[in-house]
């Protein structure tokens, strides 16, 4: 009996469905609505059948509408983690992070316990189910926003420092540059035409990385958890008239150890008087709960370049990803790796430059 009347029976949904299925090994082929249905009457909550795929390349984000109520939510945010990315334990890790902000009060919104778990499996995906929460990405234009998020992002660092994560990952030249420059070149991602340029700018670049590594060892610049990837994206912001006004963050899935500056250069951007102010407005919140190391600012392009050279390979690598070729089709023309070869050589001139103060 179809349990989702809502729904035609298909055989072959039916079976994706099954309880021990496995998932493409590059993708989310066997993710059908059913199964998305199905995983959500697993853990206890019942779907009235309308779901929508939510902005997500990484892993597939889907919103749910209940049939009733779960504790005030009348809808949840399923996650279903991209299959062999993440060890078990890194996702747990990853929760008990954003657990461990909650009880804090810092506005992260995290999964919810349900069944006495926050990670679940059905049909060979790792889910999880968070609240539903809406808002609009900041005005970062706007002085008193900044500080506001900086304060908050203050706050997370004050969490972020008290232990240390033991299974997810350290931002590092290594994995971040190094290898991913040596799998792009090994599997030929980059157009023979430009390969020799990109590869002599690439190898400049993560040159002048290390010259800032030796410069600032991690010895001595203090390495706590972060959010990782704290992009105007992943901050949702709620109007100052309306119930839990200002800013809520979200999608913890690159939580890593590294740098505090990881967390506040990708809120900065334009030219540099544009981004000395917006850092400053961004330390007046911030320094209000937890100092910050002005050394780090040295890094702060080196960290604009690791996500660079990261940013290619992962999508090269996740290319066999129907959704992929869809979404960035303009990825892995000749076009595509000058404009690499051109921006690597602005950060190679950046890296140069005198760090921002504030």
């Amino acid at each position: 009996m179809n349990k989702h009347p809502s729904r035609p029976s298909h055989p072959q949904q039916a079976e994706a469905g099954a309880a021990h299925a496995v998932p493409a090994p590059d993708g989310y082929a066997t993710l059908t609505p059913d199964v998305v249905l199905d995983a959500l009457d697993s853990v206890g909550l019942r779907g009235d059948g309308r779901i929508q795929a939510l902005g997500s390349y990484e892993n597939r984000v889907i919103l749910a509408e209940l049939d009733e109520p779960f504790c005030g939510n009348t809808s949840v945010v399923l996650k279903f983690y991209r299959p062999g990315r993440w060890a078990e334990a890194q996702i747990l890790e990853e929760h008990a992070f954003a657990a461990e902000l909650m009880a804090d009060e810092v506005p992260v919104i995290g999964p919810l316990v349900l069944q006495g778990h926050t990670l679940h499996h059905f049909a060979g995906f790792a889910f999880s189910a968070s609240p539903r929460r809406g808002g609009r990405r900041p005005e970062l234009e706007d002085p008193e926003v900044l500080e506001w998020i900086g304060r908050f992002l203050g706050r997370i660092h004050s969490v972020g420092e008290r232990s240390p994560f033991r299974h997810r990952l350290s931002l590092d030249i290594e994995r971040y540059a190094v290898e991913p420059r040596s799998w792009l070149l090994a599997n030929e991602a980059v157009p023979l035409d430009v390969r020799s340029d990109w590869d002599a700018a690439c190898q400049r670049a993560i040159a002048l990385m290390q010259a800032h590594a030796l410069m600032l060892p991690s010895s001595d610049i203090q390495r706590l958890r972060l959010h990782g990837d704290c992009h105007p994206g992943n901050i949702l912001w709620t109007p100052q008239d309306a119930p839990g006004a200002g800013p809520h963050f979200v999608d913890l899935d690159d939580a890593c150890t590294g740098p505090a500056v990881q967390d506040l250069w990708m809120l900065l951007s334009g030219d540099r008087q544009q981004q000395t102010f917006a850092l400053s407005c961004l330390l007046e919140g911030y320094e209000q709960f937890r100092p910050f190391d002005r050394r780090e600012l040295a890094l702060l392009e080196v960290l604009r370049t690791l996500r660079l050279i990261h940013y290619s390979a992962w999508l090269a690598r996740r290319w066999s990803d129907p959704s992929f070729p869809v979404h960035f089709p303009w990825f892995g023309s000749s076009d595509y790796w000058q404009g690499q070869v051109a921006t690597l050589h602005e950060q190679i001139e950046a890296m140069q430059a005198e760090p921002l103060s504030a």
